[in-house]
């Protein structure tokens, strides 16, 4: 294994000097957190990480979960850090006081997740489900379900679960059967199935929390129909918890994240199943989009934590495995090999990995910034406008770093050669585990269908406009800089590049061909992607040149902020221009061929 796994310099870097914390903590809701404190929780993070996370990550992984009998066992240092995490307040700590948090900046604990998750991803499913199903029902709840469960759920003593997913409802939950049906006790009788549910059962936990989605009875089809009901695995009767007739039917066997079970369960098959209904009938799916889109924001965040972890593993052996020499030196017989590392195309592919990772890390706190503004202003018009980039930025920053994080992981196994495929070392285990990120919270296909068809013509073009207004403001920065205006310029160019292919998309949209509309989504969104990443480095890159310009940074601070300023450059070179091949492929209103055939011809 190798020694680090994220870098904590790059969160702080992120934190301070690039998207400002001090001016979130001077505001009266964070009034009790200063930058003091803002350190302390990152070093409490990596204290924990390195306890109970990364030492075991490959033990964990080679260990997997276990179901026999009907019952579900995981490996116990998941339990220890679930309890540890409890203790230290982590679950939920971008709670409100009132609702049993530490109300931290989510800026904040998107830096402590970083750190956990590149220590071992898959653990951290188990709190973060928690976390995200407590709070809908501090969001949306009775008073008696918040004060019954989301106690108990933010102590790390009972598990939370979001339950959607069903055998014939996956992507399509209007398709969702499972039934809710009113008594005159106040609760409703469960029944139904769901199928891939995250740390849904395991011995040891005291009770499971399921946030389930159902449709009472008589409700109408589609999602309209749906509504969200509290469903433990024990409820609560005459102080004693008691079976509350969901099973276990089995779990399913995965390709990598083998730390957490994905459980399927059935509801209600003895005709017992108690579930309570969180809000009003009906509205379960829009106040499941709020753990959904908080879940997005995770699984980006995972994708990025699995692609650092790669990347210091692929980098630590880049500077220690020697083979071959240097292209100049390539008769020089008698040389010493050199370390890998000097060889041009190991330097791309660790370069790749840095600008996918830190660019990832970037978005990712760009948006965490969006949700601790709209938490602090009272200015609706400028609360209006982060909510707009917030929704806007949200599938980008759960598709880029998975799509390219996988694709980032690939090439950290390639700098291991054969090696990289093997179990000595960790990188074939991080590739099975980042693999699930771009299936996880929706696919990328749904991600792209939600960008192009609901976040940007869906606003009718204002989002696209303060996105290219932030970038605007930028541009306006980094152009004080003569080794930045290249670069400024290019970003400006792509910004009128997304701008026509919208257009032409939407004019497609305008005369009623919808499916041509849609049709290459997918590829609209790692166009996007790329552009919004390239504005986040030269976002990192502007505040680096400005330290080396007005200050006076030393040894490895040194080597930091030029490291920065080299990527963006790599970034801009090296995967900006892709953009081109998909700018031609959008803009082909003739050869669209996965819409415009007349028999099936994928044979």
């Amino acid at each position: 294994m190798a020694k680090k796994y994220v870098s904590v310099e790059n969160l702080k870097f992120l934190l301070n000097e690039v998207f400002n914390i001090q001016e979130v903590l001077d505001t009266p809701y964070y009034a009790e957190t200063d930058g003091e404190a803002v350190n302390m929780i990152l070093d409490a993070a990596t204290d924990l990480a390195d306890r109970y996370l990364f030492p075991h990550y490959v033990e964990i992984d080679r260990t997997d979960h276990t179901f026999e009998d009907g019952k579900v066992t995981i490996h116990p240092k998941i339990q220890e850090f679930i309890k540890a995490s409890g203790e230290a307040g982590f679950i939920g700590a971008s709670f409100s006081y009132d609702h049993g948090g530490q109300q931290l900046p989510e800026m904040v604990t998107a830096g402590a997740g970083a750190i956990m998750s590149a220590a071992n991803n898959g653990v951290l499913m188990f709190t973060g489900l928690t976390a995200g199903s407590a709070h809908l029902i501090l969001s949306y709840g009775a008073e008696e379900l918040k004060e019954k469960y989301a106690t108990k759920m933010l102590a790390g003593q009972w598990q939370g679960t979001m339950a959607l997913t069903e055998p014939q409802a996956g992507s399509s939950l209007s398709d969702i059967v499972s039934s809710a049906t009113p008594t005159d006790e106040g609760h409703y009788k469960l029944k139904g199935q769901k199928i891939f549910i995250s740390a849904g059962d395991y011995e040891g936990a005291e009770n499971v929390v399921h946030l389930m989605l159902a449709r009472i009875d008589g409700a109408p089809l589609g999602t309209k129909g749906i509504s969200l009901f509290v469903v433990p695995k024990y409820r609560e009767e005459n102080g004693a918890l008691v079976d509350n007739d969901v099973t276990t039917a089995g779990v399913y066997h995965k390709m990598g994240q083998k730390s957490t079970p994905a459980v399927h369960y059935i509801a209600g098959d003895n005709d017992n199943c108690h579930g309570w209904l969180v809000g009003e009938p009906n509205k379960g799916l829009s106040y499941m989009f709020q753990m959904m889109n908080e879940a997005r924001l995770g699984v980006g965040l995972m994708g990025a934590a699995i692609a650092s972890a790669a990347y210091y593993a692929s980098l630590e052996y880049a500077n220690e495995r020697p083979q071959g020499r240097k292209i100049s030196d390539h008769n020089a017989k008698d040389k010493p090999q050199t370390m890998i590392i000097n060889h041009p195309d190991v330097k791309r592919m660790l370069l790749f990995q840095k600008s996918v990772v830190e660019g990832s890390f970037s978005l990712i706190m760009e948006c965490a910034r969006y949700a601790d503004l709209i938490k602090t202003t009272d200015d609706e018009a400028a609360k209006k406008r982060y909510n707009t980039l917030l929704d806007l930025l949200t599938p980008v920053a759960k598709t880029f770093p998975a799509e390219y994080g996988i694709r980032s992981v690939s090439e950290g196994m390639q700098c291991l050669g054969g090696f990289g495929y093997t179990t000595d070392f960790p990188l074939e285990t991080y590739y099975r585990d980042i693999r699930i990120t771009s299936i996880y919270e929706g696919t990328t296909g749904i991600q792209s269908l939600d960008l192009l068809g609901r976040k940007v013509m869906g606003t009718g073009g204002k989002s696209l406009q303060l996105l290219g207004e932030e970038i605007k403001i930028l541009a306006e920065e980094a152009s004080t800089y003569d080794d930045l205006k290249k670069y400024v310029g290019q970003l400006q160019e792509k910004l009128q590049d997304l701008q026509k292919v919208t257009q032409h998309l939407g004019a497609l949209a305008m005369q009623g061909k919808h499916e041509l509309f849609l049709a290459d989504a997918t590829l609209y969104m790692e166009f996007f992607s790329l552009i919004v990443i390239s504005w986040q480095w030269l976002k990192q890159a502007t505040v680096a040149k400005k330290a080396l310009v007005t200050g006076s940074p030393e040894g490895d601070q040194l080597k930091f902020y030029e490291s920065k300023v080299h990527t963006m450059r790599y970034f801009f070179s090296y995967e900006l221009p892709k953009t081109l091949g998909l700018m031609t492929r959008l803009m082909d209103k003739d050869e669209v061929i996965t819409v415009e055939v007349e028999k099936e011809l994928i044979v």
